[in-house]
């Protein structure tokens, strides 16, 4: 499964309910597993995000729409980049040759 890193900022309204936010990490967990992914890890930051999470979903199409409806709740605003692991990393970049 694709592995994806999200960082993630609190907006107002998301800081203005911020004692709310673990119960909102378990809402996001359970969404997130209905749609056949997990969460690998979750971790709160200093500096320009406020939360990284790493998380694995079958497809571009699944992540994008976990990100979409994150979004919507309007607790937070995402940028996802999709990973890939060290394997895939030396053969892409062995392909050059």
């Amino acid at each position: 499964m694709p592995t994806y890193v999200m960082l993630a900022n609190w907006t107002d309204q998301g800081l203005k309910a911020i004692a709310e936010g673990p119960t909102r990490l378990d809402q996001a967990r359970a969404m997130l597993e209905e749609m056949g992914g997990q969460f690998r890890s979750l971790y709160m930051t200093m500096g320009q995000f406020d939360l990284v999470g790493i998380y694995d979903v079958s497809d571009d199409a699944v992540a994008a729409r976990f990100t979409l409806m994150l979004g919507r709740l309007g607790n937070v605003r995402t940028t996802s980049m999709k990973a890939f692991p060290e394997e895939a990393y030396k053969q892409i970049v062995n392909s050059l040759r």
